[in-house]
């Protein structure tokens, strides 16, 4: 098997960086993010919220725990290109089935290793995300104006309809555990495996249906509840999503939503979204429920925002609503309550599969709304 070869990393403002193929060799492009987990590359790998995206993993030793078929997110992996600095040579753990290196061989999926992946993170910190080539193989010796054109010909994330890449063919349905309490409608705007299985460990009968179903189908199948998962792209082209949700508010059916769902939820609202300078991505982020002054840790994956006012009740045709969590970072809002009508919804993902686990009671407080509590 021949080794790593000759790599070029280049954005499209010019700034390029050398390395050795890493995965498949050939060329990936897409918008260039950074992720600041230490740990869960699978589970990051395969959320099909990273959909045309190039993920820079910030921690600098990745891969030594190999990949497996127990902590895959999803079907497939979704990246579209992957960076790494120092790559594990061995991969190590009791259930490791294959290396990092080999399942981004397999899957096609073009990745670079051995470069200096902080200055990147710290450009993409200063200009903001952008679109970004990796070029491995003979290609990476071409002209650098030649592979820049090619970078800067890639489609903005502005403005990207992603849904429809990523969501479910046909509905299916993961059983309650246990007695069942609740049936529910998931949207599948790009949901992650271990969503419905918290809903599942909470007596919750979880319907995974896709984001083109009608209204009428969705109040059906979730008697007791609809939730609008996470998923890539633009929160402002999903207008067909933005129409389940006010389906569901004008029926007073609880709503919950995470990450991409939360943003649905809130121009559902009224309330805008805009592309946030280089997102948050990773597994330590810290989150404020304004409401309790309480603090967690937790998982984001997200480049765009709601653009609502904090520390006020704003009213909306749905009735009173507030921003109910902030990032403590940046102070972008991070959840919604309505407070008329049985809906709530947060930008992070308490599912939180790698982790950490502090957001999941959000999942509880889905089940008490159902409730009537």
């Amino acid at each position: 098997m021949p080794g790593p070869q000759p790599a070029v990393l280049v954005l499209e403002d010019g700034r390029t960086f050398r390395g050795r193929s890493f995965g498949a060799v050939g060329t990936a492009t897409g918008e260039a993010v950074f992720s600041t987990g230490m740990t869960g590359y699978q589970e990051t790998l395969t959320d099909p919220s990273y959909q045309g995206q190039v993920v820079v993993m910030t921690s600098p030793h990745v891969g030594n725990t190999g990949m497996n078929d127990e902590d895959k997110e999803s079907r497939r992996i979704w990246v579209a290109g992957y960076v790494v600095r120092d790559p594990s040579p061995v991969a190590s753990n009791w259930r490791s089935l294959r290396s990092l290196d080999g399942e981004l061989e397999d899957a096609g999926v073009v990745g670079i290793r051995d470069i200096d992946t902080r200055a990147l993170t710290r450009h993409l910190r200063d200009r903001g995300a952008m679109r970004v080539g990796i070029f491995s193989g003979p290609v990476s010796g071409a002209p650098t104006d030649e592979l820049v054109a090619t970078v800067r010909a890639v489609a903005p994330m502005t403005g990207a309809n992603l849904t429809a890449d990523v969501t479910v063919d046909e509905a299916y349905v993961v059983p309650a555990i246990g007695e069942e309490r609740f049936v529910v409608s998931a949207v599948d705007l790009g949901i992650k495996s271990m969503t419905p299985h918290r809903m599942a460990e909470r007596g919750m009968t979880v319907h995974v249906v896709p984001a083109t179903i009608g209204a009428d189908e969705l109040l059906a199948i979730g008697r007791d509840g609809v939730f609008f998962s996470n998923g890539p792209g633009d929160p402002a082209t999903a207008d067909h999503a933005v129409s389940l949700v006010r389906a569901a508010l004008d029926a007073h059916r609880p709503v919950f939503g995470i990450c991409f769902g939360h943003q649905v939820l809130g121009r559902a609202l009224g309330f805008g979204t805009y592309k946030l300078r280089f997102g948050h991505r990773g597994v330590n982020q810290p989150v404020q429920d304004l409401r309790t002054g309480r603090v967690a840790v937790t998982a984001h994956n997200h480049g765009f925002a709601v653009d609502a006012p904090i520390g006020t009740q704003v009213s909306t045709p749905y009735g009173r609503v507030r921003v109910s969590h902030v990032c403590l970072n940046d102070s972008v809002v991070e959840g919604l309550q309505c407070l008329d009508v049985p809906a709530f919804s947060v930008q992070y993902h308490p599912e939180a599969a790698a982790g950490p686990h502090d957001a999941a009671d959000l999942f509880d407080d889905f089940a008490r709304l159902m409730g009537g509590d």
